[in-house]
């Protein structure tokens, strides 16, 4: 048996370790594609389970936000229900308000109308006081109370009132004072003492206190005769009274015409008041001289209670008040004034 050359070998090797190389290089190259294949697989897988996981929460993300979109839409549809209520209670609220201010303005034109009458009312008062008595003080409170009044109201429309009242403040404030209380209270006095002056011939015979004395004092051994004596001997002695009268033009009067010369001085002092009241001062006069000269005819002079009386007199009489009487008519033409341009509707 022939044995192959070494050229038959190399031949044949040659094609062979080709194949041995290709071959090798096929497994690699399959192993290589095998593990990329494993790995592409595994990260598919875990690509996979990733977007499988995605899409579970994706899903139950979008469930939430269907509960939450249904929530939302029932809430706006509450929503909008409350603000269809709250635009429904907002024109109601309108429509009251509109009706309160309504009210307001109404009651506001009828509390002004009523202070201006009640303040009209209290100025014409006040001007027949001025007139019949020439109360000056009362006239200026009721002046000062109605401007008061409307300062706190506080609205210009009052301005020309307002402006009216303080003329004729300032012009009452402007007049002389005159203390007509005082002075009437000092003849309020002087009557009150009328009853404690004495008369210029006042008996003062206390019968029943001597006649007492008289019965206490006698001894019990006094026999009856002495003491009937005694008792007629004063009975005979108060039947005949001798005093020395200095005064020639004093007035003797029986003790029932004395209780009417008491009264009569003081009808005299309250006409003195009227008069006084009344500023009328011829009259205050009249009477205030005519009580000075009941007392010093009537009464005693030389008392106490008589000569204070004549010394109040005449500080009376030293009073003057006559004066030329006031008037508020601005005032009143000005509240009536107000009041007829606001019937007529013009503020």
């Amino acid at each position: 048996m022939d044995s192959p050359s070494p050229q038959g070998l190399s031949a044949d090797a040659g094609p062979r370790t080709r194949l041995r190389v290709f071959a090798a290089a096929l497994v690699v190259l399959a192993a290589v594609v095998a593990g990329l294949w494993l790995d592409t697989r595994g990260r598919i897988g875990a690509t996979q389970e990733e977007l499988a996981r995605r899409l579970r929460d994706i899903e139950t993300e979008t469930r939430e936000a269907r509960t939450l979109g249904r929530q939302t839409q029932e809430a706006l549809r509450e929503a909008l229900a409350k603000l269809g209520a709250l635009e429904s209670k907002v024109a109601e609220s309108q429509s009251q308000q509109v009706a309160l201010e309504a009210l307001y303005q109404e009651l506001a034109r009828n509390r002004d109308e009523w202070q201006l009458a009640e303040i009209e009312q209290v100025l014409a008062i006040a001007q027949q006081q001025l007139q019949l008595s020439g109360n000056v003080r009362a006239a200026l409170l009721a002046l000062q109370l109605a401007e008061s009044r409307l300062s706190r109201v506080d609205r210009p429309q009052f301005l020309p009132v307002r402006r009216a009242l303080t003329r004729d403040i300032d012009r009452l404030k402007s007049l002389p004072a005159l203390d007509v209380p005082g002075l009437s209270l000092a003849i309020d006095r002087l009557i009150a003492s009328v009853d404690a002056m004495p008369l210029a011939f006042d008996e003062r015979v206390e019968r029943a206190a001597s006649g007492k004395a008289a019965k206490t004092g006698a001894p019990a051994q006094e026999n009856f005769f002495a003491r009937l004596g005694g008792e007629v001997w004063k009975e005979l002695r108060q039947l005949v009274v001798v005093r020395k009268v200095e005064a020639p033009e004093s007035s003797l009067l029986p003790p029932e015409q004395a209780y009417f010369v008491r009264e009569n001085l003081k009808l005299r002092l309250l006409n003195a008041r009227l008069a006084l009241l009344t500023r009328d001062e011829a009259g205050y006069r009249e009477d205030l001289r005519v009580a000075q000269r009941w007392i010093q005819h009537y009464f005693d002079a030389r008392a106490k209670a008589s000569q204070a009386a004549l010394a109040q007199l005449k500080q009376l009489s030293l009073a003057s008040i006559s004066f030329e009487r006031p008037s508020i008519v601005d005032s009143l033409e000005a509240v009536r004034g107000y009041k007829a341009r606001r019937e007529r509707g013009r503020p």
